[in-house]
């Protein structure tokens, strides 16, 4: 790529999604981002010199204003990390609230489709036309941990989203891939030192890595030409329970 690369991360203002928009920034792209509370995305943006965006990705009029905001501004959009989402609380299949499972899909699912279509149909109409969108996947995508039937599912559908994407978008030169993390450090996980449900039933503290290296993955996806693509990458900690998990 050439000249301005304008990247848009949702999820932005906190985590996995924060440490990767600081990380293509210092790898010289133009980062916008995106978070539900305005003060929050307009205080760190101001700080790192993002373009801040206020969008609920669970409401489609808001993602699809966002994008209209992003086209008029930049005229073009060259990646998409496709991060937000959120987790559940830990529930027996049969006591998970309906309310709770549309709320995960919403979020995790319906939002991560709202994102990549605006931003599908963004890059089939630019000029150059094509550009890439990473999805957040999960190790939970693979394996379930217990008692997360609803985050498991949403994690499962990535993939099938991802897969989609990149079939339908070789005809426009869309590029999508997906990272997978397992156990990033960061203020989501932080709760895992202290111990997390396993699948023989016993709480356990699970080891993390430093989120600094999932930045490093997403920088390294975000610059390849879009004549290559990595389609899936897991990243995670190399002794959580994930390989044999069970």
């Amino acid at each position: 790529m050439t000249g301005t690369r304008i990247a848009l991360v949702t999820g932005g203002t906190s985590g996995i999604g924060h440490a990767s928009a600081l990380g293509l920034a210092k790898a010289g792209w133009t980062v916008a981002i995106c978070g539900r509370r305005a003060d929050l995305v307009s205080e760190i943006s101001q700080r790192n010199g993002f373009v801040g965006q206020v969008c609920d990705v669970t409401d489609p009029e808001s993602v699809a204003l966002m994008f209209a905001t992003l086209r008029e501004r930049f005229g073009r959009l060259d990646l998409v990390f496709n991060n937000a989402g959120r987790f559940a609380p830990a529930r027996p299949f049969g006591d998970i609230e309906v309310e709770v499972w549309r709320e995960m899909v919403d979020t995790n699912l319906n939002g991560a489709f709202y994102v990549a279509r605006e931003a599908f149909r963004m890059m089939r109409e630019q000029a150059p036309q094509g550009g890439r969108i990473i999805n957040n996947g999960s190790i939970s995508a693979y394996v379930p941990r217990p008692q997360a039937a609803s985050y498991t599912t949403t994690k499962h559908a990535i993939t099938g989203l991802t897969k989609a994407i990149s079939l339908d978008g070789r005809a426009y030169n869309i590029a999508c891939g997906q990272i997978d993390i397992g156990n990033a450090a960061t203020d989501m996980t932080s709760q895992m030192n202290s111990g997390s449900l396993q699948a023989n039933g016993s709480i356990a503290p699970e080891p993390t890595f430093d989120v600094a290296h999932v930045v490093d993955a997403i920088t390294y996806m975000a610059g390849l030409p879009l004549t290559a693509n990595v389609q899936f990458m897991t990243v995670m900690a190399t002794t959580m329970p994930y390989i044999g998990r069970g």
